[in-house]
């Protein structure tokens, strides 16, 4: 059963979480792309695109914890060291991704006017880009920022694979 479970952690990690930390770190330059060339229908449809796949695979990405937690249970490591930091570590990538990342991503969409036709298909919208305050003043500054947000994301995730495949003070063997 370890190995089923592991497995099924392993795959979920790759599917879930892979793209959302590809596509999240290709936003940005896309982004600003999209700022550069305000008339230019292709650009925007792509950060449409990324944004989706963001919001889809984050949402699909909690099968990664959960198969976790019952590897971790199956396998009697709950307590270990590494685990818990990786937890950690884990819950604070989400909070990147659900307070940072995903929300700038909607108010650079909402500034460029990039929303409409994901609203009118019944995608995005719920008001997390309310926060932003002239969102419809969105420049370079704005994708800098996100991108530092998405590659503080994608850092914590590299940090967790390393730890998941290292386990440091392990006596399960590596």
């Amino acid at each position: 059963m370890n190995k089923f479970l592991l497995a099924v952690h392993v795959l979920a990690a790759i599917v879930a979480v892979g793209p959302v930390t590809v596509a999240a770190s290709m936003f940005p330059p896309s982004a600003r792309k999209a700022l550069a060339e305000p008339g230019d229908g292709q650009v925007l449809s792509t950060v449409r695109v990324l944004h989706r796949i963001c919001r889809v695979y984050a949402t699909v990405g909690v099968a990664v914890p959960v198969f976790g937690f019952a590897t971790a249970k199956n396998m009697g490591v709950l307590g270990d060291t590494w685990l818990i930091v990786s937890i950690a570590l884990t819950a604070l990538a989400a909070v990147v991704l659900a307070a940072l990342v995903l929300p700038r991503q909607t108010a650079l969409m909402e500034g460029m006017g990039g929303m409409e036709e994901s609203i009118e298909e019944g995608v995005g919208g719920g008001g997390q880009g309310a926060a932003y305050a002239g969102a419809s003043r969105v420049g370079p500054r704005d994708t800098a920022r996100l991108a530092m947000f998405t590659g503080l994301f994608n850092l914590l995730w590299a940090t967790v694979t390393i730890l998941m495949i290292v386990r440091p003070g392990s006596t399960t063997g590596a």
